[in-house]
C-alpha cells in the first residue's frame, strides 16, 4: 500500500498524543462497568503494588512530584543531601532543578552522558550518596538497558554503601519483556519504584510510587503537602487500569514489533537505529540530515499521508544530524511497517 492511500491520523511520537475522543470512549465504557468509580484510586494502589512486590504504593499526579518525594524521604533518612543519577535523569534535564530548589538536595551526575551507568562509574563515587536513581530504561539514549548481571551489580552496590536504589520506571513495563522476569522480580532489587500510568500504558497522566509501608506513608504526607492529593482522580485511575488491563499484556509483542520495524528502517540510506536491536518498544531514530529540512518535509508529508513521525526532533552537535524516538505500543495498530518505511525513505529522499 503506497503512503499516498492512507486517510488516516497516526501519531508514531509519544504515546500520550494518543486520540482523546478514544480515551473518553473507553473511560466511558468503565465508568458504566463500576459500581463505585471512587474505589478507583486506592484499587490501583493496591494492585500496582501486587504487581511490583512492595507492600504498600500511592498515587501521584505526575512522576515528577513522585520521584522528588521519594529522593527527598531517602535523603532525610540517610542525613545525606546528595543523590546520584545518569547526566540525561529526569530530575537533571527535564524538571527545572526542582530537586535542589524545591527539595534542597545537590545532584550528583555519574557516567557518560551518552552510555549507560557503569559499576566503575559508580566505584568511582567519592562521596556519600544518600540514592542512587536507575533509570530502565534509559530513555534519552535510545531506551537502553543494562543487562542483568550489571544492574543486579550496581544495586549491590548500593548495599554494600548504605546507599538508596530507586528505579526511575516510567517504562519499567516495556523493559520487563527484554529482562523475562516479572515485574516484581525486577522491582525486588529496589528499595523505591516509580511507574508511569500514561507512557506506554496511554493513561491521561499520573503516575504511583511503591516501596515499604513505613516510606509510603512518608510519601503520601509529602504529596499533601505539594499540594498533589489524588481523592478525586478517579479518570486518571481508571484509564491506568484500562492500560494494566489492555496493554501491559501486549508488551512483548510491543517489543516484537519494534524489532521488526527497527530492521526495516536499518535498511534505509542515512538512517541509523539506537540501539540495534532495540530492547524495548522505544527507540531512537538517527538521520543524516538537517534536523530544520526533516521538520519542513516531516510536515508536508504528514498532510499528505495522515502520519505524524515525531513530536519532537532531537538536535546534535553536528548540523547535519538528528534523531527522532518511536514508541510502539497500540497507536501502531493502524499503520504498517511498510508505510512507515516509505515515510521515512520519502522523508530522506528529499531532507537528506
Amino acid at each position: 500500500m503506497a503512503i499516498d492511500d492512507a486517510p488516516r491520523s497516526v501519531s508514531l511520537a509519544a504515546s500520550r498524543l494518543h486520540r482523546p475522543a478514544r480515551v473518553l470512549e473507553q473511560l466511558s465504557e468503565r465508568v458504566r462497568a463500576e459500581e463505585s468509580r471512587f474505589d478507583a484510586v486506592p484499587r490501583l494502589e493496591r494492585r500496582i503494588a501486587d504487581l511490583l512486590g512492595k507492600p504498600d504504593a500511592a498515587m501521584f499526579p505526575s512522576g515528577t512530584m513522585a520521584q522528588q518525594v521519594a529522593m527527598r524521604i531517602h535523603a532525610d533518612r540517610r542525613g545525606i543531601r546528595t543523590i546520584a543519577f545518569h547526566p540525561q535523569c529526569h530530575l537533571e534535564v527535564h524538571e527545572h532543578k526542582g530537586y535542589m530548589i524545591v527539595h534542597g538536595l545537590a545532584g550528583l551526575p555519574v557516567g557518560d552522558r551518552y552510555s549507560l551507568i557503569q559499576l566503575a562509574d559508580l566505584e568511582a563515587v567519592r562521596e556519600p550518596v544518600a540514592a542512587l536513581l536507575l533509570e530502565l530504561p534509559q530513555r534519552d539514549i535510545g531506551g537502553q538497558l543494562p543487562e542483568w548481571e550489571d544492574l543486579v551489580a550496581q544495586v549491590d552496590w548500593t548495599r554494600e554503601h548504605g546507599v538508596a536504589s530507586h528505579m526511575d520506571g516510567a517504562r519499567l513495563w516495556e523493559a520487563q519483556p527484554y529482562y523475562r522476569r516479572t515485574h516484581a522480580e525486577i522491582a525486588a532489587l529496589f528499595d523505591s519504584v516509580y511507574v508511569s500510568l500514561y507512557k506506554g500504558l496511554l493513561g491521561i497522566s499520573g503516575a504511583v510510587l511503591a516501596g515499604d509501608t513505613e516510606f509510603i506513608e512518608h510519601a503520601r504526607v509529602w504529596r499533601d503537602r505539594l499540594g498533589g492529593t489524588v481523592h478525586s482522580a478517579w479518570p486518571m485511575a481508571l484509564a491506568g487500569e484500562r492500560g494494566l488491563d489492555d496493554l501491559l499484556p501486549r508488551m512483548p509483542e510491543f517489543l516484537l514489533r519494534a524489532r521488526a520495524l527497527a530492521g526495516v528502517l536499518g535498511g534505509i540510506p542515512g538512517v541509523q537505529v539506537v540501539p540495534e536491536p532495540p530492547q524495548t518498544p522505544l527507540f531512537h531514530v538517527h538521520l543524516s540530515a538537517s534536523p530544520d529540512r526533516v521538520l519542513d518535509h516531516a510536515r508536508l508529508l504528514a498532510e499528505r499521508t495522515g502520519i505524524r513521525l515525531f513530536g519532537m526532533i532531537r538536535r546534535t552537535a553536528n548540523p547535519l544530524t538528528c534523531s527522532f524516538e518511536i514508541s510502539v505500543t497500540e497507536q501502531l495498530d493502524d499503520v504498517t511497517d511498510t508505510e512507515i518505511r516509505d515515510f521515512v525513505g520519502e522523508l530522506m529522499l528529499a531532507a537528506g
